[in-house]
């Protein structure tokens, strides 16, 4: 991030420490016991659920919703959890008003789907709270598979396999496991470390061993993780980001946004981070979003989106574009940048309208407008670390810079499987990696007993 030095708008301290702690407080509280079971009792629950439906990991919310009911809160728990490993942080940050809860029946114009991402943490939060072990492990097979990636998709996939009886050793590149949930995510959607808990959680059933700081293709090949496991797991995220490709770009001042949100979750004092007073951010997506809000509840006093075509071709969903917009943050649709402006740091951003053309490309309209800028992040999506991973995918399928594979999560190469955002429709959600995950780990156990 700029310093202070580089550009004089960029400081710390714009707002004092108890405001940032107030701005930074919990999204979404907790319900209470009664607030649970009023929700719960708003469930129709439907026979052929759609909400179940449109769960990427097949959760039976009806199930859990009725053992809330009848106050069977780890019998509810287990219910979540066992499809879902990271229940506790999807309840926090899935996008359910765009899965389950538009899926709700209740979801008309005269009435509001049931809370079921809130539902879910009820359900949840005691678990980790009081660490209690809903899971064993099944007899030891012998077998070890490494899995490459501490993130959502990884994790997954280790605690499944050490439920099915194998050992599991997870390479992660950092030296917190979690991938984008711990360094990617709002610091205001999972607050009190509550990334790390459920973590700790994941790993207490045992079988699973954590080598960090360690990165596929500096510290380790992939041929040497297929010649001395079982089988191996790729779940690698995507860890380079995109650039924007207009000129300055270089310039002090001009962030990207991931690095941003990764030491804001870190540091222990949001007060002391240096925060620009007129904020840039060019994208669409959730990162977009939670740069910009968090750029706001430090301080920023003007912070604009930027994207290049209309609302609802936004990676964000319409509750987080509201999210913005009710924090102050201005969203400009149809935009795109076209060049930086600055001398020993940004000062503005010119932008170019942008339209449809007669076959329904976008292009530029050569109408342009400028925005002052002290700080610009880049939050247009991310992609595999090529200058990181070296030639350690070629032995695999890829399409887009991605790995292909099949209905298992197999890859071209024998004996490897892969899944999260690294793979062809990875999505950007924690709860389709964690299915990813879950559904390699059983495709695995199933070639390691044949």
């Amino acid at each position: 991030m700029a310093t202070p030095q580089s550009n004089a708008n960029i400081r710390s301290g714009r707002l004092d420490k108890a405001d940032i702690e107030r701005n930074f407080s919990d999204l979404h509280p907790p319900l209470s016991r009664s607030e649970a079971l009023i929700e719960a009792d708003r469930c129709y629950f439907c026979y052929d659920a759609p909400c179940t439906t449109a769960c990427p990991t097949g959760i039976d919310i009806p199930a859990f919703i009725q053992k809330i009911r009848s106050d069977n809160i780890r019998g509810s728990a287990r219910t979540i959890l066992t499809e879902n490993i990271m229940g506790g942080m999807c309840a926090r940050v899935c996008p359910t008003e765009v899965l389950c809860e538009e899926a709700c029946v209740r979801n008309t114009h005269e009435d509001k789907p049931v809370e079921i991402g809130r539902l879910q943490r009820y359900a949840t939060d005691p678990i980790f709270d009081d660490n209690t072990q809903l899971f064993e492990r099944a007899e030891p097979s012998g077998k070890t598979v490494a899995v490459v990636g501490g993130g959502p998709a990884g994790l997954s996939c280790a605690h499944r396999l050490a439920m099915l009886g194998h050992d599991a050793v997870v390479y992660s590149r950092d030296s917190k496991l979690g991938g984008l949930n711990e360094y990617g995510i709002a610091a205001y959607k999972t607050v009190d470390d509550f990334a790390q808990r459920e973590i700790d959680w994941i790993l207490s059933i045992g079988g699973i061993d954590i080598r960090d700081n360690v990165a596929l293709g500096a510290d380790f090949t992939l041929a040497d993780l297929c010649e001395q496991y079982d089988a191996v797991f790729l779940g690698i995220g995507l860890g380079s980001v995109n650039e924007l490709g207009i000129d300055n770009e270089d310039l002090p001042g001009v962030e990207n946004a991931i690095d941003y949100i990764a030491e804001l979750r870190q540091t222990d004092d949001k007060s002391t981070l240096p925060v620009g007073e007129r904020v840039v951010v060019i994208g669409g997506g959730m990162t977009a979003i939670d740069i910009a809000v968090q750029s706001k509840r430090l301080g920023a006093a003007h912070v604009d989106i930027v994207y290049r075509r209309g609302p609802e071709q936004m990676g964000a969903s319409a509750f987080e574009q509201q999210l913005a917009q009710t924090s102050g943050v201005t969203i400009h649709h149809w935009a795109q940048p076209r060049r930086l402006r600055g001398d020993r740091a940004v000062t503005a951003i010119e932008l170019e309208k942008t339209t449809l053309d007669a076959d329904g490309r976008l292009v530029g309209s050569d109408e342009t407008f400028v925005l002052d800028a002290d700080v610009v992040f880049k939050a247009i999506g991310q992609k595999l670390a090529d200058e990181q991973l070296g030639d350690e995918l070629q032995a695999l399928q890829l399409q887009g810079g991605k790995i292909v594979v099949d209905e298992s999560q197999a890859t071209s190469l024998d004996g490897v499987w892969a899944g999260g955002d690294c793979v062809v429709g990875g999505d950007d959600l924690t709860v389709s990696a964690v299915q990813h995950g879950k559904v390699a780990a059983h495709a695995i156990d199933r070639r390691l007993r044949s």
